[in-house]
């Protein structure tokens, strides 16, 4: 990777839609960093130290520093490295506090409900879950319509940090459609949706962050089939 990292190191797993959200930021910026890969299931006193609240992933060390939670690390990146690369967070305060209301929206109305699908208990959970899924990708179709004026990405010409935000979770939601069936993405009803997604997911840094599909399904499956089990026995 091209520019000096400036001592960056990424406390991460491989299929972390969250680590990948700042993976992909670093690539798009050019900036080196050695990641760590984290097992979740036997957690490094690494992890435990560094993000002693949550102990989860990804944590982002600059200069020794550990930083938490994945849009506050991207907005952290663009700070202290103002001026590498392209911008992912708007320069107006208007566009930025919009952007960040989206980005918002995507994990507490999309994303916290793909949690409850992919992890609840009973068949009723599940449903309403998708039900959400369903209302928050008719609603961020709109939205796309409304911030990229008629350009490629949610950030106008090139991708901001609501792409960044969203896109992070294409990898999981492909993974689900394939267990499930259920296309999230309806080419009748979110066709701007479904072709924003073809151009975020042929990016090039895109493609050096998220993980490759069919081991990220395999992955999924198997997870699939441990909460299924651990479900079944209580």
């Amino acid at each position: 990777m091209a520019g000096g990292g400036d001592g960056l190191k990424l406390l991460a797993t491989w299929f972390s839609p969250f680590a990948s959200r700042v993976k992909f930021v670093l690539h798009l910026k050019g900036l080196s960093y050695e990641n760590i890969e984290e097992d979740l299931k036997n957690k490094s006193e690494l992890l435990l130290k560094s993000n002693p609240v949550h102990k989860k992933v990804p944590v982002l060390f600059h200069n020794g520093k550990p930083l938490c939670e994945s849009m506050v690390i991207v907005e952290y990146i663009e700070e202290a490295f103002a001026g590498v690369g392209p911008a992912v967070v708007p320069a107006d305060p208007y566009e930025r506090a919009v952007a960040r209301f989206w980005v918002n929206y995507i994990d507490n109305k999309l994303v916290a409900p793909w949690f409850q699908v992919f992890r609840g208990k009973t068949k009723e959970e599940k449903a309403e879950g998708l039900k959400q899924m369903f209302v928050a990708a008719a609603v961020l179709e709109e939205a796309f319509k409304e911030c990229s004026k008629g350009k490629p990405f949610f950030g106008g010409d090139a991708v901001g940090i609501v792409d960044v935000a969203l896109g992070s979770q294409l990898g999981w939601l492909r993974a689900s459609e394939a267990l499930s069936g259920i296309k999230l993405f309806d080419p009748a009803k979110m066709p701007l949706l479904l072709a924003w997604a073809e151009r975020f997911t042929a990016l090039d840094a895109a493609k050096a962050s998220m993980p490759e599909s069919g081991r990220l399904l395999a992955y999924a499956k198997m997870r699939q089939t441990e909460t299924d089990a651990a479900n079944a026995s209580k």
